[in-house]
């Protein structure tokens, strides 16, 4: 019995197969299912463990900040967009050492970081000790890295750690 482990990327695979290659031959049905069918098998042990989440509570108050956060960043940019050319924004890149280790929550604080408008994570350090962001209208760096660590790293480490 074929297995399939993930059946919404066999049909996007096939899909995509299909519409790449304008056919509608059985022949080309065929290749489409057995390349579908290789792809899952060879990329089975890419696949990663799954997330242990803790504190559901901690979890959602975490979604309901970053949007509150998306929404007034994006106000802050968009007043900053619209300065006189006297007084130009400024942006900046930051240093901040993180004592998170989690690969999943690793991930969702770089969602974050790309998804509330005026920063971007730029790199990871090797060690996985610190993140290099560039932020949008710094002003006191240091405050950056409290506030970023209290607002993002500390409950993703209570919900992944």
């Amino acid at each position: 019995m074929i297995r399939l482990p993930a059946i919404l990327l066999f049909v996007a695979l096939v899909s995509m197969w299909l519409a790449l290659n304008d056919a509608r031959e059985p022949g080309h049905w065929l290749l489409a299912v057995g390349v579908a069918l290789a792809v899952q098998r060879l990329a089975r042990p890419l696949a990663p463990r799954g997330a242990r989440l803790r504190r559901l509570p901690v979890l959602l108050k975490l979604v309901m900040r970053v949007g509150a956060d998306v929404i007034v960043s994006a106000l802050q940019v968009g007043a900053g967009a619209l300065r006189p050319a006297s007084r130009p924004a400024t942006g900046a890149f930051v240093t901040v050492p993180l004592a998170l280790r989690d690969p999943y929550a690793l991930t969702a604080l770089a969602v974050i970081c790309t998804v509330v408008p005026g920063s971007l994570w730029s790199e990871l350090a090797p060690d996985r000790s610190a993140v290099l962001l560039h932020v949008f209208g710094v002003e006191d760096e240091a405050a950056y890295v409290h506030d970023f660590k209290t607002r993002y790293e500390q409950p993703l480490m209570e919900i992944f750690e």
